[in-house]
């Protein structure tokens, strides 16, 4: 479970836009924004190291930040509502945090990992994983760092879906329990060519718009007659 809260210090920022936001990634801030309960989004920056600490500890993207602003005491209990990645060097450059309050349940996606070797794989089938998340609402501690499916006892073109994952008190799966997690599919057949040549042989093809007469496949051909006013032989 979730279960864990990570002490945030964030700064305010007073301007908005891409040119700020390039400004504060050059001084090792990230931008972002706090949405309050009822309350107008705050324009916030966090250190990049800070928020790396935080994203990378135990409870990943599902821990429960206690935000404080510089210069307050006041703490915003809150979590990852969305981030934006470079599209190239794939660090983060853009935050959402979602105030919440402890008592209410939220909704979250998370990953669903595979665990054990399929009976279908030692036969020859080929296993894939067609969700890797499904969406969950739980009270903030209680959502689930990631869920686990055994896929054990899958054989060839057979599919566990989201009504095989294991329950777990206070979790609702709100995904439809018929969407497919993982299926075994069975292997690609190679068929053999029926007649197999051997290396150099090709076979025998009559000239386009001919067909060889019957029984004179591969005999000489006679020569021509010779032609008119040539000397030749007399039968005598």
């Amino acid at each position: 479970m979730a279960g864990e809260r990570v002490k945030l210090q964030v700064q305010e920022r007073e301007s908005r836009g891409s040119a700020e936001s390039r400004r504060l990634r050059k001084e090792g801030l990230i931008p972002g924004v706090l949405y309050g309960r009822g309350k107008a989004p705050h324009p916030i920056c966090i250190a990049e190291r800070e928020l790396r600490r935080v994203l990378t500890g135990g409870q990943g993207l599902h821990a429960i930040l206690d935000v404080t602003l510089d210069g307050q005491k006041t703490t915003h209990p809150s979590i990852l509502k969305e981030y934006q990645q470079h599209p190239v060097k794939g660090g983060i450059i853009h935050i959402d945090l979602q105030e919440v309050r402890l008592d209410q349940p939220i909704q979250a996606r998370v990953v669903v990992e595979l665990v054990g070797e399929p009976a279908g794989v030692t036969e020859g089938g080929v296993l894939s994983q067609v969700n890797r998340e499904i969406t969950v609402q739980a009270l903030p501690m209680e959502i689930p760092e990631h869920l686990e499916l055994d896929v054990t006892p899958l054989g060839v073109n057979e599919s566990l879906r989201v009504a095989d994952l294991t329950a777990i008190e206070g979790v609702t799966f709100l995904d439809d329990p018929e969407t497919v997690i993982a299926t075994v599919s069975a292997p690609t057949v190679v068929e053999e060519p029926a007649e197999v040549l051997e290396e150099g042989e090709e076979p025998a093809e009559a000239p386009e718009g001919e067909q060889a007469p019957e029984g004179a496949a591969g005999a000489p051909l006679e020569p021509d007659a010779d032609a008119a006013g040539s000397p030749g032989t007399v039968p005598g």
